[in-house]
């Protein structure tokens, strides 16, 4: 049989090549919910570790002086680039290889690289480090999606995956708290390596105790698929470009994944600004950032990832369409609130204000990964999910931030260059955002304000992808009610 032949039936599951069989025990609910625990506390660790540079990014620019452009790359690009390059082949490799010790061999590396963070002597090494932490966790979310889906039907797998994702509101409370604590009172070095060696524990741990399950057994045909032969490059390939037509030729797909990239370029900008925001314009200290952070987008975004899940599986049995239309009104409403809390003078109103949109934003979350799962056989799944998260990592965790910090960088220059005490630009007379020492009480509060007030108007330009994303989430739910009724 020709590796094309058995990619048909699908890629195999077991390191030894044993062909699974239908008679094999299915894993227990009970099992399975830890095995989705311990998948959830990875993705925390994944969550954690990429978002403490937000947490700690003020004080990363004021210690480096840099722009914010340069802090946004730190966040985006550096993290992205190899993240959604790599996950491509990590995918193929979870397509025919053990899934459990890719993810513990992958968290081990971002881990360890997240560390390095703390020890970085200059921006370069810093970046760098963000590369390193990029790999790593490149081989998370691909084999980690196609274990959900080998441990769990396919009419309970939105709610599954919402409940992974679960994950990310975990390790954005704790890194928010821990993060912002620690690199208070010990500085932000230290932040990086309290949070990067715990992971290297979680890794052993899941390798030790989550068994890899029988591929396809749970699908509606319940044919568990074979093991691969040797691999051909050249069917590789030809595989990738199938599943890559199959995703963007669905149009119901198509536009999920367009929306909850577009929602994410939002999301993404906000997570790395939006701390920095509260410490330019009220003045606050890190650790309280950190606690008002961890409560608002943690407590918003768990909520929301779980209700999403649950909500879509409940509503998308009477009706496919909803699964487009949960997401879609989540952020028509998600939009205004964040207006409301940017734009408001009290710091503790735009705090609570920011309990609320993260809950409609995240609604979108499960149900788009969970399409993406069932749209695919159980052999193509975890490939389908690194395209996915191609898109978002490339264009949302990629460019979101860097744009919304050369927004920033632009607006404050230009509201700058209009005042009395610009006799040079404002990065030659606030570097880093702050007037040299010794400098006037006017240009002090120059470079405050100015700062201040372009943060918050390049957040509020954040929120128009928001309603970009829920207009391509109208439309798939227009393609699933045609696909049903056809």
């Amino acid at each position: 049989m020709s590796c094309r032949e058995q990619g048909r039936r699908g890629a195999g599951a077991v390191v030894t090549g044993r062909i699974p069989r239908a008679g094999d025990a299915a894993p227990s609910r009970l099992y399975a919910h830890g095995v989705l625990a311990l998948l959830v506390l990875a993705y925390a660790f994944n969550i954690l570790d990429r978002t403490m540079i937000a947490i700690v990014g003020q004080a990363i620019k004021i210690d480096m002086k840099l722009s914010d452009a340069e802090l946004g790359l730190l966040g985006g690009f550096a993290f992205a680039v190899l993240y959604s390059v790599l996950g491509l082949p990590v995918a193929r490799l979870a397509e025919r290889w053990h899934r459990v010790s890719i993810i513990s061999i992958a968290m081990i590396v971002w881990s360890g690289f997240t560390a390095a963070c703390g020890v970085a002597g200059n921006y370069a090494q810093l970046l760098l480090a963000r590369i390193g932490v990029g790999v790593g966790e490149a081989g998370l979310s691909p084999p980690a999606f196609s274990l959900i889906a080998d441990y769990y039907p396919p009419n309970r797998r939105a709610s599954a995956i919402g409940i992974y994702m679960l994950g990310g509101a975990i390790g954005t409370m704790i890194g928010a708290a821990l993060g912002g604590w620690v690199a208070k009172h010990f500085g932000w070095r230290i932040a990086f390596i309290a949070v990067g060696i715990p992971g290297v524990v979680v890794a052993l741990l899941i390798r030790a105790v989550i068994r890899e399950p029988v591929r396809g057994a749970l699908d509606a045909d319940n044919v568990p698929v074979a093991a691969p032969g040797p691999i051909d490059w050249g069917e590789e390939f030809a595989e990738l470009a199938a599943v890559t037509r199959s995703l963007l030729g669905q149009s119901d797909v198509r536009n999920m994944i367009f929306g909850l990239t577009l929602a994410s370029v939002a999301t993404y900008g906000m997570l790395q600004f939006s701390p920095a925001y509260f410490i330019r314009a009220f003045d606050l200290d890190l650790a309280t950032v950190g606690v008002i952070f961890g409560v608002t987008s943690g407590a918003s975004a768990a909520a929301g990832v779980v209700i999403g899940g649950f909500l879509t599986d409940w509503l998308g049995r009477r009706n496919a369409a909803w699964r487009g239309l949960v997401p879609a009104i989540g952020l028509a409403i998600a939009a205004p609130l964040y207006y409301f809390a940017y734009t408001e003078p009290d710091w503790r109103i735009a705090s609570a204000i920011l309990l609320f949109p993260g809950l409609f934003q995240y609604l979108a979350h499960g149900p788009t990964f969970g399409a993406v799962q069932n749209a695919f056989p159980a052999h193509r799944r975890a490939t389908a999910s690194a395209l996915m998260l191609l898109f978002l990592t490339l264009i949302a965790a990629g460019g979101g931030p860097p744009l919304i910090g050369w927004i920033i960088d632009r607006l404050a220059a230009a509201k700058f260059a209009l005042l009395p005490v610009a006799t040079q630009s404002f990065a030659t007379l606030c570097p880093a955002g702050k007037a040299a020492a010794g400098a006037s009480a006017e240009l002090v509060a120059a470079c405050h304000d100015v700062l201040a007030q372009a943060t918050r108007e390049g957040l509020l330009v954040a929120t128009a992808f928001l309603l970009w994303g829920g207009v391509h989430y109208a439309l798939a739910a227009l393609a699933l009610r045609r696909k049903r009724a056809a």
